[in-house]
């Protein structure tokens, strides 16, 4: 009898704490609010609409051109700039390196709201999202289909994703001995994600191996798989540098001036790493390149685009991350970092937009409508971000 009215008495105090938490906090004229309030306002309207009268109600998806933005930036890029998760896990618990372990609530935070958030997006896509379970389940697909293994990992990295967030939640919530189970499955969640994601940032690759004919043959390879994992390495580096910038500028409060100092400290390692796997990447390129002799090919505008590419967002901001390093300036290093961001941001959309269909006459350009409800998603994850790390102890640096 003592035992539940414990767990009644325990359950009326998380609840009571939840609905405390749930109050605002801060002032709501502030900059972001008023630019970001009519944005997801209007993308919730849009959807409403999307979903009542069909995808090409509000977007300009055709037969040719079946994918737009929602899956080619919110997909396709979005994952790929969500690697930074995978990465720093498996440097702090496969690798013991504790340097970074300030950082890894943070980052696993970023990671899994972007899986939740560009995941879900994939929803607004489907033409009859009430089948999305079919890939899972195999269905017409099989069991052996690249879709059906990117769904699998796409689930199962988000629950180990939360479960590597979890202990967080339970410190939160004062629950002691829910913190110490949770971490104890630390390690073993951390080999799972990172396997997952290096299945499934690479599947993501593979699915457009079957677009050979569509695809521009500059951005078409058999390793594309290969490129999207290794992109996905420097893409989450350059990720944490970014965000960790602004959020040690916006959360200041939140942080200890010891904390921004080993940040600081951090951004030259992680360029580091930026830098070689960069280097790594562009040596694929090339070697790519020259195997498939495909020098006809650059003296045409689809070639000084792929040299754009290749050149300016790849082999210069490597140059710039390495540089930063040895000279330990971080102002190039967070700008390498932006370029490095547009450059896979540039790539992942070539690869699934820009360059698919290149040949047709009538190009895909995404709608207002489609813009707007792709800013609607990227601000909500902000929103979200932004509760979670100003009530949670996110910036904690425990181990």
């Amino acid at each position: 009898m003592n035992t539940n009215v414990a767990t009644a008495g325990e359950f009326n105090r998380i609840v009571r704490f939840l609905i405390h938490e749930l109050k605002p906090r801060g002032p709501w004229l502030t900059t972001f609010n008023v630019i970001s309030i009519p944005v997801i306002v209007a993308g919730l309207v849009i959807l409403c609409f999307r979903f009542i009268y069909g995808l090409g109600s509000v977007t300009n998806l055709t037969q040719e051109h079946p994918w737009g933005l929602w899956l080619g930036f919110d997909v396709v890029t979005g994952v790929a700039l969500a690697g930074g998760a995978y990465v720093i896990t498996f440097v702090v618990y496969v690798m013991r390196v504790d340097k970074y372990q300030s950082i890894v609530r943070i980052t696993v935070l970023n990671g899994l709201l972007a899986y939740m958030f560009y995941g879900g997006a994939l929803l607004f896509d489907l033409g009859r999202p009430w089948n999305a379970m079919n890939p899972f389940i195999g269905n017409s697909f099989g069991f052996a289909s690249v879709l059906f293994l990117i769904c699998w990992h796409f689930a199962l990295y988000m629950v180990a994703a939360f479960v590597e967030f979890s202990p967080v939640i339970a410190e939160w919530l004062n629950l002691e001995k829910a913190r110490k189970f949770l971490k104890s499955l630390a390690l073993g969640t951390v080999i799972l994600g990172v396997t997952l994601s290096l299945l499934h940032q690479s599947g993501l690759g593979a699915l457009f191996l079957m677009a050979m004919p569509k695809i521009h043959p500059l951005w078409w390879s058999q390793f594309t798989p290969v490129l999207f994992f290794v992109s996905s390495i420097y893409a989450g580096l350059s990720m944490i540098i970014f965000e960790g910038t602004v959020s040690h500028g916006v959360f200041k409060n939140l942080l200890t001036p010891k904390g921004h100092h080993s940040f600081d400290d951090m951004v030259f390692g992680l360029a580091k790493g930026a830098a070689i796997t960069m280097f790594v990447y562009y040596v694929f390129k090339a070697l790519l390149f020259i195997h498939e002799k495909q020098w006809d090919l650059i003296n045409t505008s689809w070639g000084y685009w792929y040299l754009l590419e290749v050149l300016g967002f790849v082999l210069v901001p490597a140059f710039m991350f390495a540089f930063g390093h040895k000279h330990r300036s971080l102002n190039i290093i967070k700008t390498a970092a932006v370029i490095a961001l547009l450059g896979v941001i540039l790539n992942r959309l070539n690869v699934s937009i820009i360059c698919f269909q290149w040949y047709e006459p009538v190009r895909y350009y995404p709608s207002w409508q489609e813009i707007t409800v792709t800013l609607m998603v990227i601000f909500s994850e902000i929103w979200i971000f932004r509760w979670v790390v100003t009530r949670m102890p996110v910036f904690s640096s425990e181990h």
